[in-house]
Formats: structure tokens, sequence, C-alpha cells
């Protein structure tokens, strides 16, 4: 990966760290489906009026609509679905460690499927440094989550190997600008789940919540779903699946760190260690640094 997408990258993990905050706020007044449906309908109504004011037009993604809505599905509507429900009966410490998975689902299904983004050694230690990493740093809250039922484990693996075939997916539309695709994207999102959210809860106190509950699910809308997925189809599109899929790996280490800045939370030394694993997962998996010492070595 370039420099670049390397920016992109840790500026993404920080911004999906970012969103635990607004979950947090948001989910304890609007059930998990209703948020995921507000989530993306204000961000697909973002999207379309950027369209509108900065192009290119949205009738580019008319010819793409039906691989659009396997994307909304693979990408949004089954893996939030999947980790909603997973997480009513595990932890989230584990929850997180099955999501930071998602690159070696990534690894494998590219593995299989393409020919440009083959298995390698490099690859496959520094994800399971970067899995490894995750554990150490969630610690004790992976104990708190170790004894729910194997459905709700089964559930979040489901969800990384969701994202692993919507990676795939999204591969399929490097010539697309990613602001169309995410646009397609929440827009056949939004027309999937109105009808699941009205038919689960029905129209009664639909928008029953705070001001703090919209403000924080307006934020996750709008920075953590519109602008983050415009960044993660760019950084599909130049960096490939694999690599942009790391990014499970970036998140719980931003979400922490996060919390340390804004939050005044006090950083542990096994959470220190973690992230120095997921840092040499990163750092293996890029390689540059140990390609540079074989050559002066040589």
């Amino acid at each position: 990966m370039t420099a670049r997408d390397w920016a992109r990258l840790l500026l993404l993990g920080m911004i999906w760290g970012g969103s635990f905050f607004c979950v947090a706020i948001a989910v304890p007044e609007i059930p998990p489906l209703k948020l995921v449906m507000f989530r993306v309908l204000i961000a697909g109504a973002a999207l379309h009026l950027f369209l509108l004011l900065r192009g290119p037009s949205f009738r580019l993604a008319l010819p793409h609509a039906g691989i659009l809505f396997f994307l909304a599905l693979l990408n949004n509507v089954v893996p939030f679905s999947l980790i909603s429900i997973g997480q009513t009966e595990i932890g989230a410490g584990l929850a997180s460690v099955l999501n930071a998975t998602t690159p070696f689902w990534t690894l494998i299904v590219a593995n299989a499927f393409t020919s440009d983004e083959k298995l390698n050694w490099n690859k496959l230690a520094g994800t399971a440094l970067g899995i490894a990493g995750t554990a150490v740093m969630v610690g004790p809250g992976i104990v708190a989550g170790l004894g729910g039922p194997v459905w709700a484990k089964f559930a979040l693996v489901g969800a990384s190997l969701s994202y692993a075939f919507a990676l795939m997916v999204a591969r399929r539309m490097r010539g697309v600008p990613p602001a169309i695709i995410a646009t397609g994207q929440m827009t056949a999102s939004t027309i999937i789940m109105i009808p699941v959210v009205l038919a689960t809860y029905g129209t009664t106190n639909l928008f029953a919540a705070s001001a703090n509950a919209w403000l924080a699910t307006l934020a996750l809308a709008l920075v953590a779903t519109a602008f983050a997925y415009i960044l993660f189809f760019k950084l599909v599109a130049s960096a490939g699946a694999t690599n942009t899929s790391l990014v499970t790996l970036i998140v719980p280490a931003s979400a922490m760190l996060l919390s340390v800045t804004f939050l005044g939370e006090r950083l542990e030394l096994f959470e220190m260690g973690g992230m120095a694993l997921i840092a040499l997962g990163l750092v293996t998996i890029d390689g540059r640094l140990f390609r540079r010492r074989q050559a002066a070595g040589a």
C-alpha cells in the first residue's frame, strides 16, 4: 500500500472506532434495527445531496442496481443485524475480537476468488498478530463474554464473513466513482430496512428518542457512514480488498485511544501491549520495513 492508502486506512479506523461512542449513546433509546434503518436512511439522503451539489450524477448507479443491492445486503444489512443480535448475548470484548477476524476471512476468500490478492506468509502472519493484539488489548473483556451461546459467536463470525464477501463484490465496481457506490449502497440498504423495521415495530413511537440519541445517530450516519463509506470504497479501489479489511484491526485500538483522550479512561499495560502487537501486525503485512532491512543487510 502507498502512504496515502495507509493514511486513509488509519483515518477510517479512527472514524469507525468513534462510532462506538455514537452507538453507546443511541442504542439504549433506539432499538438496533431502527438504528440501522435511520443510519442508512440519513446517510443515503446526505450522499444524494452531496451528489446533487458536487456530482457525478446518481444515474451512473442505475446500471449497477442489482450488484448494489447485493453489496447493501453483504456490507450493511446482514453484518449490522448479526452484530446487533450477537451482542445481545456476548460481551463487547469478545465481539470485537471476532469482528477483528475479518482480514483472515478476507485473505481466504480473496485467495479463492481473485488472481491478484493471493495468500502469502507476511499477510497471514500479520493478520494473526493483529487478531492476537486485539485479544490482548481487550483482555478481561473477552473473559466476560466467553460464556455466551455458540450461536451468538457464530453470528459475529458470520458478520465478518459477510464483510469479506462484500469486499469481493466491491472489487467489481472499481471503475465506478466511490461516491456513487456509497450512495447506491445506502439507498439499497434503506429500501431493504424500511419494510423490515415497519414489520417488526410498526409506526408507533418510531421517532421517540431524546435529543442526545438523535445527535448521536446523526453523527453515526453522516460521519461514520456517509463520509466513511466514500473513504472505504476509495481504499478498496486503490489498495484492494484484503488491505482494506485491515481496518477492523485498527478500530478497537482507535476506540480505546478515543476513550482515553475524551473520557479520561486509563490505558492499562496489557492494552498498550495489544496495540503494539496490532502495530507489528500492520508493519508485517506492509512488508516494506523488512525489505529495507534485508536490502541494507545485503
